[in-house]
């Protein structure tokens, strides 16, 4: 059998699984167990029957590693950035996808190098594909809700001055602004209307959202339900400095686009003429790994690049 030929039956096998784990879900279902993930202890979001379909939804290994990972510490971190990553998935189902990332790498790798070495350290790298994935959507997730943040407190500020009430003002955001911003302040209004009070709905949305900008905006409704205020007048403050801090930020990125590019290029260059001159002259690259010497020569290249890698990503980030 041809290698292409092989490699693409792999990873159709491998999309295959990931979508029969990712689609055995209902989208009712992931709305209420994400509601009840971040709402008060014992407060039931659904009726018996629909827990009960739902459980006979998901397989039957899934449910009981759920089950056994319920409570641990490293499982509720997970859930938590899953959430922020606003990806529909369980514990369980992300614990799947790190074995099969490492199945995958690990065959993808035998079939391509062949030998023992690469395979292994294809099969390391394939472990933490699933947790960068996590990380890049989160990132990107966090910095739309930021951008977005400035013209939600603007038009929330503004139905206050019309006579909305705060849960009001919400819904109107909730109904006309873009995701994600529109899905967390949705959210919140569900929240609200369970049952749970605005400062645990509120605190529920920060948990999910790591925002600097989110903590002002609810410290400064919390401060203004206990002592009293202008609230439109406080969020109109706050609108124009998140307003100044995003203008700042996209400022400082265009500055510093070249130094990032460039610690890109230093960090994946390497790596990357290593698979070319392995694919085109493996003999030659070999004789790296066919000697003490060669290994040393690689581990000191490792710790460079990411020495390198480190040092222009602490250049370039720039706190505002």
């Amino acid at each position: 059998m041809p290698v292409p030929v092989l490699i693409l039956g792999i990873l159709a096998l491998l999309v295959l699984i990931v979508g029969i784990v990712t689609s055995r879900r209902s989208g009712e279902a992931v709305v209420q167990e994400r509601l009840g993930r971040y709402a008060e202890a014992g407060y039931d979001l659904g009726k018996a029957d629909e827990k009960k379909a739902d459980e006979e939804k998901r397989s039957a290994l899934t449910e009981g590693i759920d089950r056994a990972l319920k409570g641990r510490g490293f499982a509720d971190s997970m859930a938590t950035q899953l959430a922020r990553a606003d990806l529909k998935l369980t514990v369980a189902e992300y614990l799947a996808l790190h074995v099969i990332a490492v199945v995958g790498g690990v065959a993808i790798a035998y079939v391509l190098f062949g030998g023992i070495p690469l395979p292994i350290v294809a099969g390391v790298i394939a472990f933490f594909v699933p947790r960068i994935y996590v990380s890049i959507r989160k990132g990107r997730r966090l910095n739309q809700f930021n951008d977005q943040l400035g013209d939600a407190i603007n038009q929330m500020s503004n139905g206050l001055r019309a006579g909305y009430s705060v849960m009001q003002a919400m819904e109107s955001v909730a109904s006309e602004l873009p995701p994600p911003i529109c899905s967390e302040f949705h959210r919140v209004v569900q929240e609200m209307q369970l049952g749970l009070s605005m400062e645990q709905a509120l605190a529920n949305m920060l948990r999910r959202i790591d925002s600097d900008d989110l903590d002002l905006m609810i410290t400064a409704i919390n401060v203004q339900r206990e002592v009293g205020g202008n609230l439109a007048d406080i969020l109109d403050v706050i609108s124009y400095t998140i307003r100044e801090r995003v203008r700042i930020k996209g400022e400082v990125r265009v500055l510093t686009s070249q130094g990032r590019i460039s610690g890109y290029i230093v960090s994946f260059l390497p790596f990357g003429l290593g698979l070319l001159l392995m694919v085109l002259n493996r003999e030659y690259i070999m004789q790296l790994f066919s000697h003490v010497c060669g290994w040393i020569m690689i581990a000191v290249a490792v710790i460079l690049i990411g020495s390198g890698a480190f040092a222009i990503r602490k250049i370039t980030d720039i706190e505002v």
